[in-house]
């Protein structure tokens, strides 16, 4: 998950589009994990590189198809940092 920072290419530049990925293993003693083991934040120069990322990057979709046999379940939440209505 972390290479693809550096795999996953904008297409018009062939250069990186994803500004930062950071994530690990859940250690939170809340217990309100709902069965999710880890956690990755992705952060994007813009919508539209998101966009591309969700819809059409090629590294991206090689990287779900390698991990789906071992990811027993996944939640995606975007949002915008500094955004609450």
């Amino acid at each position: 998950m972390l290479a693809l920072k550096n795999n996953c290419k904008h297409p018009s530049t062939g250069r990186p589009y994803i500004q930062s990925i950071a994530g690990g293993k859940d250690i939170s003693i809340e217990n309100l994990q709902n069965g999710i083991s880890h956690a990755f934040i992705v952060q994007f120069y813009s919508n539209e590189d998101r966009n591309y990322y969700v819809d059409h990057d090629p590294e991206h979709q090689k990287f779900k198809d390698s991990v789906k046999e071992i990811v027993e379940k996944a939640q995606v939440i975007d949002f915008q940092d500094g955004v609450f209505t």
